[in-house]
């Protein structure tokens, strides 16, 4: 019996004259793609768009009263910038505001990661009675306006005697569904059950499985998470002005809001206030930003 060995065709040769050309397959795999004209564009109009509120803050901050009410309106930068930041700085104490949001905003992110990654493990990855319908609660308070719970809360801390102290704005923040929503549509695909299995059987206990499985799996998602819930807490303003405002130690936000006041609003100082306001953002998010975009960059490719 005989074997007959079949070679495989040969890679068609080019013609004289022609290189051979790569198929879309190998362009994709390892070659980069370049924008064309039309998408530098748009991305420009995108950044121009988004720059141009804090863009114009600070134009209006830099101008004086009178020629913020004249039309048309400044376009450029006056010579009252830092006057008028010195003087939202003095007039909001802006100094003690910053400390407290600091306080308030850094305590409330950081629980709110903390909490919502441990339950949204559990609700991804552990099987308990009544899982499903726990979920739908959670998912279902976030259907719910905040302003309706405004009246309660502030009977609740009013009984407590936390009037115009910082853990009245703390304690409501603290929980987030969203959170944990969030954590737990990450662990869904990010967290293999298989490593999760392969640590209890190396004898790791439950609490041993979240601190070295759970939390460096989803380093990502709590740095993302982290910065938006700074932001939102940061930016808060209904509620630490309902609870904050009796003798002092405001937040930012309720801080910026009593500048200005008077028969003529002074909108010069209103816009100084609220550019000295967003600065601190901006900083928090020009020395994360490269770890927060390479952590959900990471993440995908884990998933």
């Amino acid at each position: 019996m005989t074997t007959t060995l079949t070679k495989p065709p040969a890679d068609p040769v080019p013609e004289p004259g022609k290189k051979r050309g790569r198929g879309p397959k190998s362009a994709r795999a390892g070659g980069h793609m370049h924008a064309g004209p039309v998408a530098y564009v748009i991305l420009a109009l995108f950044t121009i768009g988004s720059l141009f509120p804090l863009v114009w803050t600070a134009i209006a901050a830099s101008r004086d009263n009178q020629r913020l009410a004249e039309t048309p309106p400044p376009f450029w930068f006056g010579s009252n910038l830092f006057k008028n930041l010195d003087l939202a700085w003095n007039d909001a104490n802006l100094g003690e505001a910053f400390l407290n949001t600091t306080i308030v905003a850094g305590v409330s992110a950081a629980t709110i990661v903390f909490l919502s990654t441990i339950a949204g493990f559990a609700f991804a990855k552990l099987k308990f009675r009544g899982r499903g319908a726990l979920m739908l609660i959670v998912v279902g308070t976030m259907m719910v306006p905040p302003q309706l719970s405004v009246i309660p809360l502030y009977m609740m801390v009013a009984k407590l005697d936390w009037a115009d102290q910082l853990q009245a704005v703390i304690l409501p923040s603290l929980v987030s569904a969203f959170g944990v929503f969030f954590m737990r549509q990450y662990l869904l695909q990010a967290l293999p059950n298989e490593i999760i299995e392969a640590a209890r059987m190396d004898g790791a206990s439950s609490w041993r499985v979240v601190w070295h499985v759970v939390f460096p799996t989803a380093r990502p998602a709590m740095a993302v998470l982290g910065m938006l819930m700074f932001v939102q807490t940061w930016n808060d303003f209904l509620w630490p002005f309902l609870v904050l405002t009796q003798h002092g130690s405001p937040t930012v936000q309720v801080a910026v809001a009593g500048l200005g006041r008077g028969f003529t609003p002074d909108q010069s100082l209103i816009m100084a206030g609220a550019l000295l306001g967003t600065l601190p953002l901006l900083l928090v998010f020009a020395i994360f930003g490269k770890q927060i975009v390479g952590g959900i960059m990471q993440g995908a490719v884990k998933g």
